[in-house]
């Protein structure tokens, strides 16, 4: 192992530049050569290849974003634009390939391993924290932070005109953020796509909370929810909850993408950047670096696709105790 080459791919996530960072700054203290691939799998197709030293990573930790900026690859899902991505790493004389991700990313890294001799260890970087094989991903601590922070905002509002606020969060498949965030900023409700919405049930109990006194309610919803997203049900509730409460939606989006990494996600991200070059210079391939119960653990591709980080369904029904008490 020689030259190593890094990429970040899929959605963006704070800390991403952190572990940009450690993985350059890891590999020149084993004594390697390291590239930054721009624009993750579009960039390997193309030949978007820039070398990077201690100084390219210099004053990034701390930055929100990628570095190596992020792309989504239509042409990647492809073998003749795996084949054109596999000559650019035979030119540049790539051993080994470090690959920041989600889901998609490390679906392409495996195959692409098993078409083309070269390893490939992936560090899981989404703000959905949905990934198997570690506790948090990179980015999850600073989005739940991004969301409490706008829903506190949300509730000082709510109580000033006794509104109920239907506050939308990221998670098309995972609701870790909307769980999460909706249990540390004592929301009223939160909606998630891994267990079916009962509408009826949720309606009751805001009906029970406003006739003890409760003038103000938030309910926090991921976007995946079985039900639609915050505009979809706030429509459907709005026939019976009218009379009560004046109903408003706020939608956060990619503000929970974006921001400074908080001290866990870099901190988080500075060990997997490290976990990962010693993988490789391990002689270990198709693999995912995490961390479980504060160990550094590996988990193949094909653990880490098949499967998923699940919520706690205990946790699920804790919110309601907190909310109401009838």
């Amino acid at each position: 192992m020689k030259k190593i080459a890094v990429f970040t791919s899929g959605g963006d996530a704070p800390g991403m530049n952190a572990c940009v960072r450690a993985v350059v700054r890891s590999a020149i203290f084993h004594k390697l050569e390291i590239m930054g691939i721009v624009r993750g799998y579009e960039g390997m197709i193309d030949g978007d290849f820039i070398p990077l030293d201690a100084r390219s990573v210099s004053n990034i930790i701390h930055l929100g974003g990628t570095i190596l900026k992020s792309a989504r690859s239509d042409r990647f899902r492809t073998e003749a634009g795996r084949v054109q991505a596999f000559e650019h790493l035979k030119k540049h004389k790539i051993d080994g390939v470090i690959a920041i991700g989600g889901d998609g990313t490390f679906k392409g890294a495996s195959i692409f391993s098993k078409e083309h001799a070269i390893p490939f260890i992936g560090i899981p970087g989404t703000i959905d924290n949905d990934m198997y094989g570690t506790d948090f991903t990179i980015g999850y601590d600073t989005a739940l932070n991004t969301a409490i922070d706008a829903i506190d905002k949300i509730r000082d509002t709510a109580s000033a005109h006794d509104r109920l606020f239907f506050v939308e969060v990221m998670g098309r498949d995972a609701g870790f953020l909307a769980l999460m965030s909706g249990i540390a900023s004592g929301a009223e409700g939160i909606l998630v796509p891994e267990f079916e919405t009962n509408l009826q049930g949720l309606v009751k109990d805001l009906e029970l909370g406003n006739s003890e006194g409760k003038s103000s309610s938030i309910v926090v919803v991921a976007e995946g929810d079985d039900e639609g997203g915050a505009f979809e049900i706030a429509k459907k509730v709005k026939g019976h909850l009218s009379d009560k409460f004046e109903i408003k939606v706020t939608i956060l989006g990619h503000i929970q993408r974006g921001g400074r990494p908080t001290c866990m996600d870099r901190v988080l991200a500075s060990r997997l950047g490290v976990a990962a070059v010693q993988a490789l210079m391990d002689g270990k391939s198709n693999m995912m670096v995490g961390q479980i119960n504060g160990d550094i653990v590996e988990t193949q591709f094909s653990k880490a696709v098949k499967y998923n980080h699940m919520l706690d369904e205990n946790i699920v029904k804790m919110v309601r105790m907190l909310a109401f008490c009838e």
